[in-house]
């Protein structure tokens, strides 16, 4: 787990009302780096949600460890920007092989974000890890 991540569930651990961790889902999403308007383009965005949600990678090669995907990310939706900020806390800087290792539902089970986002918002995270995991299988893909 990267550093990020533990600090997001640690400060989950934190707070007990779900109007509290919703209100910190946004204020992750408040962090994230803006993107350019090059990188809000079609090629970036992730289908499957309903929110307008855009996901840009730089993939730089490491001579031990592969491929390393780092991503930018954003969304029109407060909530999802959150959720962006979860999912790139997880998964950006980190090896395509470990993107692949990683059981990223039990992340969000011990948030217990499933069971209190709608089914949209569940779809749409979802199609995010998705659309990561298929990235770092791509880079790990000889062309």
């Amino acid at each position: 787990m990267t550093t990020a991540i533990a600090d997001i569930l640690e400060g989950f651990e934190f707070l007990e009302d779900w109007e509290d961790r919703y209100r910190y889902v946004i204020e992750l999403g408040r962090e994230l780096e803006p993107l350019t308007d090059d990188e809000r383009s079609e090629e970036n965005r992730v289908h499957g949600c309903v929110s307008q949600v855009w996901l840009s990678k730089n993939i730089q090669e490491d001579t031990d460890k592969g491929p390393i995907l780092f991503y930018k990310g954003d969304s029109d939706a407060h909530i999802v920007r959150g959720l962006v900020a979860i999912v790139l806390a997880q998964y950006s800087g980190v090896s395509a092989k470990e993107i692949l290792a990683t059981d990223i539902e039990s992340i969000f089970g011990k948030i217990g974000l499933k069971e209190h986002l709608t089914p949209q918002r569940s779809n749409g995270l979802s199609s995010m890890v998705q659309r990561i995991k298929d990235d770092a299988s791509a880079a790990l893909t000889p062309n």
